[in-house]
């Protein structure tokens, strides 16, 4: 084995986050920025297969397994960490850098995990990792979205444990491979622990409570990896799985009428995230080589967009201290690059042509009418129209376009700006020259997305889309930004569910304290009979004639007679 093959991907950034706090200055960001490349230059030189195997008490263990599948989340974990460490540059202290590089590297080791063991061992540090990017903020606010986001996500990988130790039971083998759900617990486990990473629907609320919450660079970061493995795992684990063409085509729909009313703008990226997870899941469901490769092709362009969205918000609260849209407009006269930058990565996240979503979502739209999902195409065609509402429109209108705010600040650091270049530079190429990418998916390519048809269908979809957009600005009708908190479902465990334990815990209380006063009530009577009767003065205290008792002998003797008699 050689030394390459011998170190796990993803620990050189793990190892090398340790030495972080040693460094300083210069030489520091010099280290930061090195260590993904190194890590990227390891990973390339590893050959297919699977090695590193070992047998741990009995578990059938694979530290590395890497295929097409694998190296394409592997490629673009690294290109994710290196332009998230080059936009947090800026940074002073060393914790997020530290944070950053541990929960990347956990990342790109769970991607090339060959077993469910590894997998599990990977997806905790992710959550313990990445919590410290929250933390970082340093308010009550993050403080609480922190905790709460360590129990979801510790809460998944303890369902991944469990599943993994039952299929261990029932097969014998802990290998990540396909699973199928079929009333099995094991796998169902699994699947749910994979769900709530991947913020199903009533499973989501975790990323729109803990996204906004955290640092600027820290959002960057939580955006590029946590749900993309989720979507990794699901296709190596669960693909064909029909149950996620239908919750991956809700998950596009729902979040998009809360994008529309929040005022939060990194709130709103958060609920597009969620938006734009449920393409992947949808491809996933189908299950055929083209919606598996419009899956991977479009985590691939995801990450980067929705980077370059955050990268833009990030700036403005970096500069402004808000992103509320009731409180920005007219941002443009002061920020002109992050506004261009903005406008690059709202038009990929829409899907225009020349941009790295279109390539990437006409795969999976593709692949849902080959299949003849008429309705799951239909609602594919209509989260699209909206996710050019509410990212495509919303977010660069009311941050940088509408009315002035009268705020005026400094351009974003220019760190920030490098990295935000570099990430609308990829997503204008990945647009225009996708073969590249459609090259390094899991299966073989033989599509264009740059017809006629699907071309003039898609400009036609965001034309209307515009339209209808103006329409309702002009007129009104168009939700304003309002200082206000939307209740999604987290209502529901957040504040429900708290107030319904209290009114439960407070009648049991009362019936606690009235169980207790009658069972008081009913010792005191006894007492008071027993004494009534035994006491100084009671009837059973008193001395009986010796007459008495000889009748009550005879009595007695003269029943056990009887009944001795007849028996």
């Amino acid at each position: 084995m050689s030394a390459m093959t011998s170190l796990p991907p993803g620990l050189i950034l793990i190892l090398g986050a340790l030495a972080v706090p040693l460094l300083r200055g210069w030489l520091r960001s010099g280290y930061v920025l090195a260590l993904p490349v190194l890590s990227f230059l390891h990973l390339v030189s590893l050959p297919h297969g699977t090695y590193l195997e070992l047998d741990y008490f009995g578990l059938d263990i694979a530290l590395v397994r890497v295929d097409r599948l694998s190296l394409v989340f592997g490629y673009i974990f690294h290109i994710a960490i290196l332009l998230g460490a080059i936009y947090a540059l800026h940074v002073r202290g060393s914790i997020q850098h530290v944070a950053a590089l541990a929960y990347a590297g956990a990342a790109i080791g769970a991607v090339f995990a060959g077993d469910l063991m590894t997998l599990f061992i990977y997806w905790e540090t992710t959550a313990i990792a990445s919590v410290f990017l929250i933390l970082a903020r340093g308010t009550e606010r993050a403080l609480a979205a922190a905790i709460r986001y360590l129990i979801i996500q510790v809460g998944s990988g303890v369902l991944l444990l469990s599943g993994l130790l039952v299929v261990f039971q029932d097969t014998g083998t802990v290998a990540f491979q396909a699973m199928h759900l079929g009333g099995n617990l094991g796998p169902a486990l699994i699947f749910l622990a994979f769900g709530i990473k991947c913020a199903f629907p009533l499973l989501h609320n975790w990323l729109q409570d803990t996204y906004p919450e955290a640092t600027e660079s820290g959002t960057v970061m939580l955006s590029a990896f946590t749900t993309k493995l989720a979507v990794y795992a699901l296709a190596r684990g669960f693909a064909g799985t029909e149950m996620l063409i239908w919750i991956g085509a809700l998950m596009t729909a729902f979040p998009i009428f809360y994008a529309v009313i929040e005022n939060d703008l990194r709130r709103v990226l958060a609920y597009s995230l969620n938006n734009q997870l449920g393409f992947m899941v949808v491809g996933i469901g189908i299950g055929t080589e083209l919606s598996l490769n419009g899956t991977a092709a479009h985590a691939f362009s995801h990450i980067l967009y929705k980077a370059l969205l955050f990268m833009s918000m990030g700036a403005v609260l970096h500069r402004v201290g808000t992103v509320k849209g009731s409180e920005l407009g007219g941002l443009y006269k002061s920020m002109p690059w992050t506004t261009a930058f903005c406008i690059v990565g709202a038009a990929s996240i829409s899907a225009f042509p020349l941009f790295s979503g279109f390539i990437s979502k006409a795969l999976i739209i593709g692949a849902a009418a080959d299949e003849g999902h008429v309705v799951v195409w239909l609602v594919l065609l209509f989260a699209s129209a909206g996710v050019f509402h509410h990212s495509g429109i919303k977010i660069p209108y009311f941050a940088f376009f509408q009315h002035d705010s009268g705020k005026r600040c400094k351009e974003a650091p220019l760190n920030m700006l490098i990295a935000m270049a570099i990430t609308a530079a990829l997503c204008i190429g990945i647009g225009i020259f996708y073969r590249p990418l459609y090259a390094i998916l899991p299966f073989d390519v033989a599509y264009d997305p740059y017809t006629a048809t699907h071309v003039v269908g898609q400009l036609q979809l965001l034309l209307f889309s515009a339209l209808a957009f103006g329409v309702l600005i002009r007129t009104g009708i168009y939700p304003p930004e309002l200082r206000s908190t939307n209740l999604d479902f987290d209502w529901i465990y957040r504040r429900v569910l708290p107030r319904l334990w209290r009114h439960v815990e407070a009648m049991a209380a009362r019936g606690h304290a009235a169980l207790w006063q009658g069972l008081q009530a009913s010792v005191a009577r006894a007492i008071e009979t027993a004494y009534r009767h035994h006491g100084p003065q009671g009837m059973l205290a008193r001395t009986w004639p010796t007459g008495s008792m000889v009748l009550w002998a005879a009595a007695l003797l003269a029943a056990f007679t009887v009944i001795y008699y007849f028996r």
